[in-house]
């Protein structure tokens, strides 16, 4: 299990983002901080993988904590969650070592997305040995790839989740019907169904095969890529 660490000053937005992390699969909440002296002071009394961190805290900001990380020497990787969304900040977080920077207001499906990238590298990287420029290139940027692509005018977020999630926990292809007629996805016919799988194919989130059956027209199918 990943140990997550969830620092925000606003108690209630912590609790809330635990309960995020606590239903991605891999991933365990560790500790809740709201402050960086408190941040702090757990990274040292527990096992911490990685640490969720709000910028604007009431006693040093999130790149305070950051940069005291480094010095100190722990090996924990960050991601800013936060509300800052000045050029600086970004640029400085990048600069001391944060992974990835989700900007609030997010989604479940946002974070999640983050959480599953980091959790894929981590796998990656874990299995040593030497990396060809290619695999450099994809370790580099798994995390920044990551997230929702942009909807199209006239496309729901909220539709296009339960595509997503049907085909997360789907042991194999689906096909628009499958998904249409799928416990979260009642009542959405097979032609939205259909829509929003074309676009994830095209953002690269969903893999297409064919399936020939006694008629010989295949049938179109979807996984999660």
């Amino acid at each position: 299990m990943i140990q997550v660490l969830i620092v925000d000053d606003d108690v209630r937005v912590a609790e809330i983002n635990a309960a995020y992390v606590a239903k991605v699969a891999g991933f365990r909440v560790a500790a809740q901080a709201h402050s960086a002296a408190q941040a702090l002071a757990v990274v040292e009394e527990v096992p911490v993988d990685l640490v969720l961190l709000d910028h604007y805290l009431p006693d040093r900001n999130g790149l305070a904590v950051v940069r005291e990380l480094r010095q100190l020497g722990r090996q924990v990787d960050v991601i800013m969650v936060t509300a800052a969304r000045d050029v600086a900040t970004v640029q400085d977080a990048m600069r001391h070592g944060a992974l990835q920077y989700l900007v609030k207001p997010f989604t479940y499906a946002g974070l999640r997305s983050k959480l599953e990238a980091y959790a894929a590298l981590r796998h990656t990287l874990d299995g040593g040995g030497q990396a060809e420029q290619a695999e450099v290139d994809r370790l580099f940027g798994a995390l920044w790839a990551a997230g929702e692509p942009d909807l199209p005018k006239g496309h729901s977020p909220t539709t296009a989740e339960l595509v997503r999630r049907a085909l997360r926990d789907a042991d194999g292809p689906l096909s628009a019907q499958e998904i249409a007629e799928s416990a979260e996805s009642a009542g959405m016919s097979r032609q939205t169904a259909q829509r929003y799988l074309k676009l994830l194919e095209r953002t690269g989130k969903v893999r297409l095969t064919l399936r020939y059956g006694e008629t010989g027209r295949p049938e179109h199918r979807y996984a999660w890529a």
